[in-house]
Protein backbone atom coordinates (compact mmCIF):
# COMPACT_ATOMS: atom_id res chain seq x y z
CA UNK A 1 0.00 0.00 0.00
CA UNK A 2 1.40 3.39 -1.02
CA UNK A 3 1.76 6.07 1.60
CA UNK A 4 0.11 9.36 0.70
CA UNK A 5 2.43 12.34 1.08
CA UNK A 6 0.82 15.37 2.70
CA UNK A 7 3.25 18.26 2.46
CA UNK A 8 3.33 21.02 5.04
CA UNK A 9 5.33 24.23 4.60
CA UNK A 10 6.69 26.64 7.24
CA UNK A 11 8.43 29.98 6.76
CA UNK A 12 10.90 31.93 8.86
CA UNK A 13 14.27 33.55 9.28
CA UNK A 14 15.52 31.03 11.87
CA UNK A 15 18.63 33.03 12.69
CA UNK A 16 19.00 32.16 16.35
CA UNK A 17 17.43 28.74 16.78
CA UNK A 18 15.52 28.03 19.99
CA UNK A 19 12.78 25.81 21.41
CA UNK A 20 10.09 28.07 19.97
CA UNK A 21 11.24 27.10 16.47
CA UNK A 22 11.20 23.41 17.32
CA UNK A 23 7.69 23.80 18.73
CA UNK A 24 6.62 25.58 15.50
CA UNK A 25 7.89 22.62 13.46
CA UNK A 26 6.17 20.13 15.79
CA UNK A 27 2.85 21.95 15.52
CA UNK A 28 3.17 22.12 11.72
CA UNK A 29 4.12 18.46 11.28
CA UNK A 30 0.79 17.45 12.85
CA UNK A 31 -0.89 18.65 9.64
CA UNK A 32 1.07 16.33 7.35
CA UNK A 33 3.92 13.88 7.02
CA UNK A 34 6.46 15.83 4.94
CA UNK A 35 7.71 19.14 6.37
CA UNK A 36 9.38 21.73 4.17
CA UNK A 37 10.92 24.69 5.97
CA UNK A 38 11.52 27.80 3.87
CA UNK A 39 14.32 30.02 5.15
CA UNK A 40 14.22 33.76 4.44
CA UNK A 41 16.88 35.16 2.12
CA UNK A 42 19.35 37.71 3.47
CA UNK A 43 18.11 40.38 1.05
CA UNK A 44 14.58 40.05 2.44
CA UNK A 45 15.45 40.26 6.13
CA UNK A 46 15.38 43.76 7.59
CA UNK A 47 17.08 42.92 10.88
CA UNK A 48 20.76 42.22 11.50
CA UNK A 49 21.53 38.54 11.08
CA UNK A 50 23.96 36.40 13.06
CA UNK A 51 24.11 33.58 10.49
CA UNK A 52 24.18 33.64 6.68
CA UNK A 53 21.32 32.13 4.70
CA UNK A 54 23.47 29.11 3.81
CA UNK A 55 24.33 28.53 7.47
CA UNK A 56 20.67 28.83 8.47
CA UNK A 57 19.61 26.26 5.84
CA UNK A 58 22.35 23.90 7.02
CA UNK A 59 21.22 24.24 10.64
CA UNK A 60 17.54 23.63 9.83
CA UNK A 61 18.40 20.55 7.73
CA UNK A 62 19.71 18.89 10.88
CA UNK A 63 16.37 18.95 12.69
CA UNK A 64 15.05 15.37 12.45
CA UNK A 65 11.48 16.64 12.16
CA UNK A 66 12.35 18.65 9.00
CA UNK A 67 12.19 16.68 5.75
CA UNK A 68 13.45 19.48 3.50
CA UNK A 69 14.97 22.91 4.12
CA UNK A 70 15.09 25.40 1.25
CA UNK A 71 15.82 29.06 0.68
CA UNK A 72 12.92 31.25 -0.30
CA UNK A 73 12.88 33.29 -3.49
CA UNK A 74 14.68 36.63 -3.43
CA UNK A 75 11.81 38.57 -5.02
CA UNK A 76 8.58 36.56 -4.70
CA UNK A 77 7.92 34.44 -1.60
CA UNK A 78 4.98 32.75 -3.35
CA UNK A 79 7.23 31.11 -5.96
CA UNK A 80 8.37 28.38 -3.57
CA UNK A 81 4.72 27.62 -2.79
CA UNK A 82 4.00 27.34 -6.52
CA UNK A 83 6.99 25.05 -6.96
CA UNK A 84 6.45 22.72 -3.97
CA UNK A 85 2.62 22.85 -3.86
CA UNK A 86 2.11 22.11 -0.16
CA UNK A 87 -1.26 20.89 1.08
CA UNK A 88 -0.88 23.05 4.18
CA UNK A 89 0.97 26.28 4.93
CA UNK A 90 1.72 26.90 8.60
CA UNK A 91 2.46 30.46 9.61
CA UNK A 92 4.23 31.41 12.80
CA UNK A 93 2.11 33.19 15.40
CA UNK A 94 4.03 36.40 14.67
CA UNK A 95 4.21 36.12 10.87
CA UNK A 96 3.20 39.50 9.42
CA UNK A 97 0.90 38.36 6.60
CA UNK A 98 -2.82 37.97 7.24
CA UNK A 99 -4.34 34.59 6.33
CA UNK A 100 -7.08 36.19 4.21
CA UNK A 101 -4.52 38.17 2.19
CA UNK A 102 -2.34 35.11 1.64
CA UNK A 103 -5.33 33.02 0.52
CA UNK A 104 -6.34 35.69 -1.99
CA UNK A 105 -2.82 35.96 -3.41
CA UNK A 106 -2.51 32.18 -3.71
CA UNK A 107 -5.97 31.84 -5.30
CA UNK A 108 -4.87 34.33 -7.98
CA UNK A 109 -2.17 31.79 -8.89
CA UNK A 110 -4.54 28.83 -8.85
CA UNK A 111 -3.32 27.53 -5.49
CA UNK A 112 -5.56 26.63 -2.59
CA UNK A 113 -3.60 25.11 0.31
CA UNK A 114 -4.98 25.09 3.84
CA UNK A 115 -3.45 27.92 5.87
CA UNK A 116 -2.96 27.55 9.60
CA UNK A 117 -1.60 29.96 12.19
CA UNK A 118 0.57 28.24 14.82
CA UNK A 119 0.37 29.06 18.51
CA UNK A 120 3.23 30.79 20.33
CA UNK A 121 5.49 28.79 22.60
CA UNK A 122 6.55 30.63 25.75
CA UNK A 123 6.98 33.83 23.72
CA UNK A 124 8.21 35.78 26.74
CA UNK A 125 11.32 33.57 26.70
CA UNK A 126 11.61 31.95 23.25
CA UNK A 127 11.56 34.80 20.77
CA UNK A 128 14.64 35.49 18.65
CA UNK A 129 14.61 39.25 19.26
CA UNK A 130 14.56 38.68 23.03
CA UNK A 131 17.38 36.15 22.86
CA UNK A 132 19.56 38.39 20.67
CA UNK A 133 19.06 41.37 22.99
CA UNK A 134 19.50 39.45 26.24
CA UNK A 135 22.47 40.73 28.24
CA UNK A 136 25.07 38.07 28.86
Amino acid sequence: MRRVIRTVMCFGTFDVLHLGHLNYFQQAKKYGNYLIVVIAREVNVKKKLVFSEKERVELIKHFKIVDEAVLGDKTDFLKIIEKKKPAVICLGYDHQIKIKELKERLNQRGLNPEIKRMKPYRQSKYKSSLIKNHPR
